[in-house]
């Protein structure tokens, strides 16, 4: 169910890039056609994706090293600001790093792996971070630059709300996701 999910879910998020855009608007009778099946099957893979990470069963692959848990806690911190960065109208970082939202999925992915040993971690945050990196690096050859003017408000925002929204999820991470932190 878990692979199923990560499939139906980052596939629809790759049409661009495997060249199957086009080809798809084409075939569907109008842009909001080919959106509402966009969304419907992202938003499928993302329910089978929560219900078969909840029903996998715990296989250990490998042992995280506990006494250097405060790596994921470090990766996250920049995780939560470049994924909001992405999300802000265009900003000055926004335009040196590109695409700050894969990087920061890149992040969250890293920061989990390391965390988490077991199989089925391994492939929800594998698969994302392997899907966040080639989508990065294919945007990174094909965009081009917003012709909206940078503001350093989005760049703070970013910051700012980034850090906030860490503490919020760290301190409520044991009951969102039935995986409660260890700081210390």
């Amino acid at each position: 169910m878990l692979s199923a999910g990560l499939i139906l879910f980052l596939l629809p998020h790759l049409v661009r890039e495997l060249g199957l855009r086009e080809p798809l608007r084409r075939r569907l009778p109008s842009e909001g056609a080919y959106k509402g099946l966009y969304s419907l099957v992202a938003l499928a893979g993302l329910g089978l994706i929560i219900l078969g990470k909840s029903r996998a069963p715990f296989i250990m692959i490998w042992e995280p090293p506990f006494e250097l848990r405060y790596i994921s806690h470090l990766l996250m911190i920049p995780a939560f600001m470049l994924v909001l960065l992405g999300n802000l109208p265009p900003s000055y970082l926004r335009r040196v790093l590109g695409h700050p939202m894969l990087l920061g999925v890149c992040l969250w992915g890293a920061a989990h792996l390391w965390a988490n040993g077991d199989l089925a971690s391994m492939l929800l945050f594998g698969s994302f971070t392997v899907w966040a990196a080639f989508k990065f690096i294919a945007l990174s050859r094909s965009t081009s630059a917003s012709a909206r003017p940078p503001a350093w408000k989005w760049d703070i925002t970013a910051v700012v709300a980034g850090l906030l929204g860490y503490v919020i999820i760290s301190v409520f991470h044991g009951q969102l996701f039935g995986v409660g932190l260890n700081f210390v």
